[in-house]
């Protein structure tokens, strides 16, 4: 008879689990936070940090937040540069039909989006060459201020030159004469125009802006009624379109609260030798290293901290006789930044001195050298 020997495991106890609470077995209600509990005004405030394609996003998870969405504090930006498929940060890219009209199509889908939300806009920012008939971009701009809340509107940022996306087929056919290009610019002129006058009766607390601009005396005369611009920037329109020194010594006299100017002038060889002016008890800082040819002959600005200029050579070739005789018209930058900015701490990115004024500029030799246009700072032929 034999006896068969049985492992040793198979009568020991199989191993013990851990026991767990029945409790913290079901997720318990605690462990989410109360989001749903929270005042609206708060729930609001969250969702505001989140982008326009987030909140849509968010607007799928349940009823209540799909009403919390479609309140009108949520959508306080307009911003038609924003389009992840497409190339940001370039204007008048050509592309295909098909790319043009998807992106045309997300343009009008967007604008009824805000329209229905009754989005109340604290900033524009767009990109559409107004002057375009076949598409109306003028149109559909007109169409969003006048069905949304605009009055609080405080940042505009609007290039009404070129549209972000162009269809290729576009350039390919369109005429390239200059009496078509004129054509073309006064549409644009006269539709700025008019979107610049619905802005000023729809937006007047406008603080900040930055387009291109035509130095008309009617864009001028709208321009100015924006009382409450304190940040402004201007980008030049067409390259033949002269300033004159009254017209820009006007703008910065108009606006009492502006603390920041940039200007992108181009200054036309036909107006080459003036020399501008100007004035403001609000400005502090100046940056004007975009224009080309802008020379100033007086700056009455108390308040300036900060000067940006730069001196870009055209390539035109003078004699020496012309030369001379368009430079002995203008002062030195040096003198003229000490007889007119009593503030001034920076210049060009660099520190000034607090004694700067009372010394000779040769520690300043450098920064002249590169941003006045006097005789003792350019000698050279080529303009």
């Amino acid at each position: 008879m034999t006896t068969s020997i049985l492992p040793s495991s198979v009568f020991m106890s199989p191993r013990k689990r851990t026991l767990v609470p029945v409790s913290s077995r079901r997720k318990a209600v605690d462990d989410y936070f109360p989001f749903n509990f929270l005042p609206v005004e708060c729930q609001l405030h969250v969702l505001s940090f989140l982008n326009e394609v987030d909140k849509c996003s968010c607007a799928l998870v349940c009823l209540s937040w799909s009403c919390l969405v479609r309140s009108w504090k949520l959508w306080r930006v307009a911003d038609y540069s924003r389009r992840g498929v497409f190339h940001l940060g370039q204007e008048g890219l050509l592309v295909s039909n098909r790319e043009f009209e998807r992106w045309k199509a997300w343009v009008h889908h967007y604008t009824h989006h805000l329209v229905s939300r009754r989005a109340s806009l604290l900033t524009l920012k767009a990109s559409f060459d107004l002057g375009d008939r076949c598409n109306k971009w003028s149109e559909l701009l007109s169409h969003l201020l006048d069905n949304v809340h605009c009055r609080d509107l405080s940042h505009l940022d609007l290039n009404w030159t070129f549209t972000l996306l162009e269809p290729l087929d576009l350039r390919v056919h369109s005429s390239s004469s200059s009496h078509q290009d004129s054509i073309t610019k006064m549409d644009q002129v006269t539709s700025f125009q008019e979107l610049l006058t619905k802005l000023t009766h729809s937006c007047p607390r406008i603080s900040k802006m930055r387009l291109h601009f035509d130095w008309s005396d009617v864009s001028m005369s709208l321009l100015t009624q924006f009382q409450q611009l304190r940040v402004l920037e201007l980008k030049y329109f067409w390259v033949f379109k002269g300033v004159t020194p009254s017209t820009l010594q006007h703008l910065t006299k108009s606006l009492p609260n502006l603390k920041s100017l940039t200007l992108q002038i181009l200054v036309p060889l036909r107006n080459l030798g003036i020399s501008y002016t100007l004035e403001s008890q609000s400005l502090e800082f100046l940056d004007v290293s975009p224009s080309r040819g802008l020379v100033f002959s007086c700056l009455k600005l108390p308040a300036l901290r900060e000067l940006r200029a730069k001196k870009i050579v055209r390539g035109i070739t003078l004699d020496r006789r012309t030369r001379l005789r368009i430079q002995s018209r203008w002062p030195c930058l040096y003198h003229v930044l000490r007889e007119g900015t009593p503030r001034l701490q920076a210049l060009n990115n660099e520190r000034l001195l607090p004694t700067w004024r009372e010394e000779s500029y040769g520690e300043m030799t450098a920064i002249l050298e590169q941003s006045c246009y006097c005789v003792q700072h350019l000698d050279s032929w080529l303009w």
